[in-house]
């Protein structure tokens, strides 16, 4: 209204910046002179603040005006020591304005305006002199500020600026020196206006309630620089939100007229405070009104006692408590508040509960984790925010419901070791039933709950924290098998489409089975389950953990908690149907003893939950001495002990239903009251006195309770019915008075809390996981391929995806075999790959088909990364299943990809059209993603029974082609498949013989069933030389095993083999050349020279056999005994071969002869050595020899004189070790066989003559020559035969009678062996004779013949009959 500080005023509706403003020393006085002018010109304004005249008509101004010049005197003085001037001085005039009774609305604007400015100008400093006391002072004068009302506006401005200045105070540096009465006095006043803007205008409700929240979040983000035990926490009462700050009165009344005195006053100024005790406040209403129900803020009467030290000490812990208490408190007034009809009943239900649980949210995000460090703020937290956010939590209204599942969430991130009871009855009875619409809960609340599970089910360890505080406690709900039920079926799209629901239901599934896939490689997997059958019973009911720290225990314990309450369970549903069999079930499974005992049976009451409560009741209250035992055991697990009897009583009747008859409740209370006076008998004198207010109790909760009962008990009924029951004396009133119906299950749960085992906290490793997810693993699998198929949208098909990756890898990861089948068999329902239609027909139908393309891709994947694991059967049972189409068609998964993996290279017939290109480019790409062959290739990582089961798998998907199919598809399928199997044997050499046999017989089956050369026939052969040529350099074991498979490729058929010989013979070159040292066996080189010699007559493969050949016999690289026939034999046959040069065939010969060096050497090393050994390898050696002379003997009969000569030559330098020139013709052949066989005969002429058949070989060389002499060439006689027979014979015979083997005979002997002689000698030269013995040598010869009476030859020769002409 036109005063200079307008601006300021407007400013107060801003939220206040938390950056530091501060000006010079001397801007400080001009900026203080600023704001007094400025409220003293707002004060001139008004004629009551001008000058005053007194009865002697002396000019006086008011006492106001006259501080603030007094002040503005001063200030320019204080220009370099402001620090040390108190801040007292300077806000006094302004503080007296705000407490003025007789100042209107808009002067005291500006004085406040004045005052929030020094604040936020951070003006006053925590090392200023009295700067505590100048923020008391301006508490207390802002929370008692007085103005007179001029119009609703300005009201609400001071109102706004009341709220903006207390906010200032505690957004101040030196708010740390506010006492804990201050704060709690600013907490009340924000909340006095809050209530008071309920009838105000929209932009005061909004901004207190800001304001309010900002207070909540100043004062409870100190609670993180609070240690424990720094403030002495107080009890309940020693400090208050009091309403000494007054506000604006709102009732029915204000809100149609002025105050009749015309001034606003914030104290209570004889009107009932707004904000006050029990009695003084009313909540949600927009009267005034007064209710006897209200909250209870605090215990004024209590709190003027005991308001001393410790509530004017720097704020902490004590006025949080006090905050804290008096936010749980609003939600109890909302709780006991009636609705007027004229009230909207919605706005009710959310505004009050909303803004109340909101300041809690604030409270508790700033405070988070230090709230479990002080007992006080955490019992508010276990108790009474618990107890109301489990009743809120049950309201209809989805606001109140969200916030309250977010103030359930904070406290699982910052106290959820702390809360272990109560979370467990907030997830069971609150979210999951809303989630699961119990309560008839509406399509809005059930998305909240359920956004709060998933948001939970999102946390890392959650769901493991879960399972282990409460699914493995005897005692506990399960509440991770209740969320993950309900989050499977919300994913089921039951008779309708799939909603939002639905996919938030997913969400929260798969983020749990993502949780334990993230974890797996934070550690090893879990060990197999080891057995936990029971065989004799062990008490467990009370047995704890020893150690909650190291996981190998932990674990361990839980996972026998968890079999035994499994157990359990079975029990409890035997029991319910008829007790007496239940019970001797649970003996048989060894949880209880053989001899059944009180004891146990009464810790199986106390502590299993799902018993019907009833039939408890009733086996309690039995007469029966046992069950009166059990009764009494039964009563004995309770501790109760520092509680009232109407908690205890509640607490004990908690666990089953009272029975109906009175003699059966009487044993049971009897039971009660003994244990209770046993525990707690400081007020009941005696057992008695406990039975009787026990009965008291449950008349008074019955009358209550009873719809039938219309007039009501009273408290003073109550009490007076009580009188004189403790032995003979009354019992305290108060101790009466507090036996109140109250919640029964809440109080057990907070009984029951102080007895519960230590929340285990589950870090990141996968240690319960197996266990969790072999619960989780089949729902999932139903819900997630239930959405995938009535899904649309690839956003949610590709996180199914993800979900059913997720499962395969912790499958695999535990070797749930069963798990992974069941999660192929689900996608592979949605691959379509075994639809009866052409190649074609299939490609368009795929293009069209995203969730065919992701499922198959999704399969593929699967089946690349879980090498840990068996490869799904499922998978392997799709390999080969033939489908129902003709067989021009697919027959099985590896049909369609061998048809498909060859797509691209396939001649269109036809030009294609747009929707044909793009089908195939997706299938390309599908294709592409696949990696295929990567199953193939990657085998060697698949555990050994799936490596089998996979390459059985692909015989049998290939088995088609060879049981009389003829089609061109089951050919290419067959091929594809000798191809897979080829690649997966080459891949797994380190299990070569799991893999052997099956991979042998099905290539022994296409080789010995191929009549014609084909493609399959070709795979098969090269493979098996593939195989050899890869696995024998590293499997030196095997060599023989692999060799001998090769001889497979001498049964082919004569047109199968002639058409690949070439092929063939070039791929065993390259095998021998690379493993030639390694081949050991006679089998192994008989298979591999037998492969060479046929090709000896081959035109193409011939020069690839010889080169191969070569590389072993040259030089006698390999040569071996094991292999030295079978070479030469080789070596023979291609130099008898017409096919290619005749050098090849000389070069043969040159092999053969060569090889003889080996001999050599191979028998000094035997004469060396000696014994049996030894002399067989000589003989054997020998018989190596005359094989290589008998093959240059066949060689020696060639028709081609290059060749026949060679091998005359080589034969030669293998008997004689010398080498003559050949000569040019037949003719030269015969000649230089002649002088070997002489040669021959003369050098082993004297081992010859030792032999028994001597006679008959000379007998045989000299019809050789005889033979020799009667040859002719061209019709003519040789002459140089006919030289040289006779010259050789005489060189001959000149030898044989130096050696004293040809001697004269006498008449008498008649020596055949002479006579023989010289009969054919006679036929070849007849006058040899006189030239061997000249002269009368022979008489002589003869005559010494017998005078020794023998012949040097006398040795039993044995002799030819005069026919005989050969040897």
């Amino acid at each position: 209204m036109g005063c200079p500080n307008q601006q300021s005023g407007d400013n107060a509706f801003l939220e206040h910046k938390t950056s530091s403003i501060r000006p010079s020393r001397g801007g400080l006085a001009c900026m203080v002179n600023s704001e007094i002018g400025a409220v003293l010109a707002v004060m001139r304004r008004n004629v009551r603040w001008g000058v005053r005249y007194m009865a002697d008509d002396d000019h006086a101004e008011h006492s106001l005006i006259q501080s603030f010049k007094e002040l503005r005197k001063q200030i320019f003085s204080w220009e370099n020591r402001w620090h040390n001037v108190s801040p007292v001085l300077y806000l006094q005039p302004f503080l007296d304005v705000i407490k003025s009774e007789e100042t209107s609305a808009p002067i005291t604007g500006v004085a406040l305006s004045a005052v929030h400015k020094i604040l936020t100008l951070d003006i006053l400093d925590v090392d200023y002199v009295n700067v505590d006391d100048a923020l008391h002072l301006i508490v207390d004068a802002v929370t008692s500020c007085r103005f007179e009302v001029t119009d609703p506006a300005s009201e609400e401005v001071v109102l706004m600026k009341i709220l903006q200045v207390l906010l200032a105070c505690m957004k101040n540096k030196s708010s740390v020196k506010l006492s804990n009465q201050h704060v709690c006095n600013i907490v009340n006043t924000c909340f006095r206006v809050v209530h008071q803007a309920t009838s105000k205008g929209e932009l005061l409700q909004r901004i207190a309630h800001h304001t309010m929240h900002e207070l909540i979040r100043c004062i409870f983000s100190h609670l993180l620089d609070i240690d424990i035990g720094e403030h002495a926490t107080p009890q309940r009462g020693s400090l208050c939100i009091t309403d000494e700050v007054g506000a604006p009165d709102v009732d029915d009344t204000y809100q149609n007229k002025q105050l009749t005195n015309g001034n606003v006053n914030l104290e209570s100024n004889g009107q009932p405070p707004l904000v006050g005790s029990a009695s003084d406040i009313l909540l949600g209403t927009s009267a005034g009104k007064m209710d006897e129900g209200a909250t209870v803020v605090g215990d004024r009467r209590e709190a003027a006692q005991n308001e001393g030290h410790v509530s004017m000490e720097p704020y902490g812990i004590p006025c949080m408590v006090e905050i804290f208490h008096f936010l749980c408190s609003l939600l109890n007034g909302v709780e006991h508040t009636e609705i007027s009809r004229r009230s909207n009943p919605v706005a009710y239900d959310e505004d009050v509960p909303l803004f109340a649980l909101g300041l809690i949210n604030s409270a508790i995000e700033l405070g988070g984790s230090s709230i479990g460090r002080h007992p006080k703020l955490l019992a508010l937290v276990q108790d009474e925010l618990f107890h109301n956010l489990m009743q809120f939590g049950l309201s209809m209204s989805p606001l109140i419901l969200s916030i309250v599942c977010s103030i359930v969430f904070n406290l699982y991130h910052h106290l959820h070791t702390k809360l272990k009871l109560q979370f467990e009855a907030f997830f069971s009875c609150v979210l999951v039933r809303v989630a699961q619409n119990k309560h008839g809960a509406s399509y809005q609340l059930q998305e909240v709950a359920m956004e709060t599970l998933v948001d939970l089910c999102r946390q890392r360890a959650f769901m493991a924290e879960m399972y282990a505080n409460f699914d493995c406690d005897i005692s506990s709900s399960n509440v991770f098998e209740e969320i993950a039920n309900v989050l499977s079926k919300s994913a089921f799209p039951v008779n309708g489409p799939l909603s939002a629901m639905h996919v938030l239901a997913l969400d929260g599934l798969i983020a749990m089975i993502q949780g334990m896939a993230d974890r797996i490689g934070n550690d090893s997997p879990a060990p197999e389950q080891a057995s936990l059958d029971l065989e004799e019973y062990k008490p467990f009911w009370t047995v704890k953990c020893e150690n909650y720290d190291n996981p190998n225990n932990w674990v361990t314990f839980l996972r026998e908690m968890k079999y035994r309450k499994r157990r359990l369970i079975i029990g409890v549903d035997h029991f319910n149907r008829d007790p007496k069999k239940g019970l001797e079930l649970l003996q048989g499974m060894h949880l209880f003893p053989d001899r059944l005992d009180p004891k146990s049976v009464a810790y199986f009451f106390r502590y299993t939950t799902g018993l019907d409560k009833n039939l408890v009741g009733d086996f309690l209250g039995n007469h029966d001495e046992f069950c009166i035992q059990v009764l009494h055991e039964f009563a004995g697990t309770f501790d109760f002990r520092d509680i009232n009897l109407d908690t205890a009583l509640r607490v004990f009747l908690e666990t089953f239903r009272l029975p109906g008859e009175s003699q059966k409740i009487q044993r049971v209370l009897e039971a009660f009251a003994e244990r209770y006076h046993e525990q707690s008998p400081s007020i009941l004198v005696d057992t008695d006195a406990a039975l009787l207010l026990s009965y008291s109790l449950i008349l008074l909760n019955t009358d209550q309770h009873n719809a039938q009962v219309k007039k009501k008990m009273s408290e003073e009924d109550f009490i007076r019915n009580n009188r004189r029951i403790n032995g003979g004396n009354d019992l305290p009133r108060e101790y009466l008075s507090e036996a109140l119906p109250l919640d029964l299950n809440w109080i057990a749960l907070t009984h029951k809390s102080k007895q519960a085992a230590p929340f285990v906290i589950c870090d990141s490793g996968a240690h319960l996981d197996y266990d969790m997810f072999a619960i989780l693993s089949g729902p999932a699998i139903a819900s997630l391929s239930v959405v995938f198929d009535q899904v649309e949208q690839e956003d949610v098909l590709q996180t199914c995806i993800e979900g059913f990756l997720a499962i395969a890898k912790i499958s695999a990861c535990y070797h749930l075999d069963d798990v992974l089948d069941d999660l192929i068999a689900s996608l592979c329902k949605f691959t379509n790959l075994l639809r009866p239609l052409s190649v074609e027909e299939f490609i368009l139908a795929f293009g069209e088909d995203t969730r065919t393309r992701i499922a198959i891709v999704a399969v593929f994947t699967i089946a690349n990364n879980q090498s840990e694991v068996n490869l799904p059967q499922v998978l392997l049972q799709h390999l080969h299943m033939p489908s129902a189409a003709p067989s021009r068609k697919s027959s099985g998964l590896i049909g369609r990809f061998s048809q498909l993996l060859y797509l691209d290279t396939e001649d269109s017939v036809s030009e294609p059209s747009e929707e044909q290109l793009a089908a195939h480019q997706h299938t390309l790409q599908m294709i592409q993603s696949c990696h295929i062959d990567s199953i193939f290739t990657e085998s060697k990582f698949l555990q050994a029974e799936s490596l089998l089961q996979l390459s059985r798998a692909i015989v049998l998907a290939a088995g088609r082609y060879h049981k009389g199919s003829n089609s061109l598809e089951d050919e290419e399928i067959a091929v594809f498949c000798m191809e897979l199997l080829t690649a997966i044997t080459l891949n797994n050499r380190d299990r070569f013989m799991l893999l052997w046999q099956g991979v042998y017989e099905h290539i022994a089956n296409v080789v010995q069933t191929t009549v014609m050369p084909c493609a399959l026939a070709e795979k098969a052969v090269f493979g098996l030389l593939r195989i050899c040529q890869r696995l024998l350099p590293y499997k030196e074991n095997l060599s023989d095993e692999l060799l001998t498979s090769l001889q497979l490729i001498l049964k082919l058929d004569a047109r199968v083999a002639d058409a690949y010989c070439e092929r063939i013979t070039r791929e065993v070159m390259h095998l021998v050349k690379a493993i030639a040292m390694q081949i050991r066996s006679h089998m192994g080189w008989r298979t591999i020279i037998s492969l060479l010699s046929i090709t000896a007559r081959h035109p193409e493969a011939s020069e690839s056999g010889f080169e191969t050949l070569s590389f072993i016999m040259a030089d006698g690289a390999y040569l071996l005994l094991a292999n030295y026939v079978l070479c030469v034999n080789a070596a023979r046959q291609f130099a008898e071969s017409r096919v290619g040069h005749v050098e090849r065939s000389v070069k043969s010969l040159d092999l053969m002869a060569g090889s003889v060096i080996c001999l050599a050497k191979w028998s000094c090393k035997t004469k060396e050595a000696a014994g049996e050994e030894s002399m067989k390898l000589y003989q054997d050696i020998g018989e190596m020899w005359l094989r290589l002379v008998l093959g240059l003997r066949k060689v020696c009969l060639d028709q081609r004189e290059e060749v026949r000569n060679h091998a005359i030559l080589s034969l030669q330098r293998n008997c004689t070790g010398e080498l003559s020139k050949g000569l040019p013709n037949m003719e030269g052949s015969l000649a230089l066989s002649m002088k070997l066989l002489s040669k021959a005969f003369l050098q082993f002429l004297q081992d010859l003559s030792q032999s028994t058949s001597f006679c008959k070989l000379w007998v045989g060389v000299l019809n050789r020559m005889e033979r020799y002499m009667k040859v002719r060439f061209r019709g003519k006689w040789s002459e140089k035969i006919h030289e040289l027979v006779p010259e050789l014979l005489k060189n001959t015979l000149l030898v044989m009678k130096t050696k004293g083997i040809l001697v004269p005979h006498d008449a008498i002997t008649e020596d055949r062996f002479w006579l023989l002689t010289w009969l054919h000698v006679k036929n070849i030269a007849p006058f040899l004779q006189d030239e061997v013995f000249p002269g009368n040598e022979l008489e002589q010869l003869q005559a010494k013949h017998i005078k020794t009476g023998g012949s040097p030859v006398s040795n039993g020769n044995s002799y030819v009959q005069a026919g005989e002409t050969t040897a």
